[in-house]
């Protein structure tokens, strides 16, 4: 959604809050802008859906962090996969890329692909993997054993 803000307030009157969040009541949207310029501060619409809509003064250049905080919407979950017969190095680096990933936020989903009687080798593995990154997180289901994969998810910690 557009920030309106200044002039792109197109209400004849606004409901106008000051600096502190104080209510100042109703006022002509020309002498709200008025206001805003005499202290320096930006008028912005902070609910468009009242009538009349809702405006603060906001410090200058504010605006956009007051009214629009980042959004904290959840990481999406990666995926890494392996192979029950990894070799050492191969294991490290994808070690160190849960790791990066984990202190990042994200969810990590550890997968490997079974062929044939692995099932014990791959959980074996994951709960090798599981151990290692205690320090950045921790699973958040045990692991699953399904006939062609074996499975885990990693949150963050």
């Amino acid at each position: 959604m557009a920030l309106m803000m200044n002039e792109k307030i197109k209400a004849a009157e606004v409901e106008l809050l000051d600096l502190d969040g104080q209510n100042l009541g109703y006022l002509a949207t020309k002498k709200a802008l008025q206001l805003a310029k005499e202290q320096q501060a930006d008028l912005v619409c902070i609910n468009i859906m009242s009538s009349p809509p809702q405006c603060q003064l906001i410090a200058r250049g504010k605006a956009k962090q007051v009214v629009q905080p980042k959004s904290s919407a959840p990481k999406k979950e990666k995926e890494i996969r392996l192979t029950p017969t990894i070799e050492q190095h191969d294991y490290d680096t994808k070690l160190k890329q849960c790791e990066k990933l984990l202190q990042s936020g994200h969810p990590v989903a550890l997968v490997i692909k079974l062929s044939g009687k692995q099932g014990p080798q791959a959980k074996a593995l994951l709960e090798q993997v599981i151990i290692d990154l205690k320090a950045y997180g921790k699973a958040a289901t045990g692991i699953q054993l399904s006939g062609k994969q074996a499975a885990v998810t990693i949150l963050p910690s």
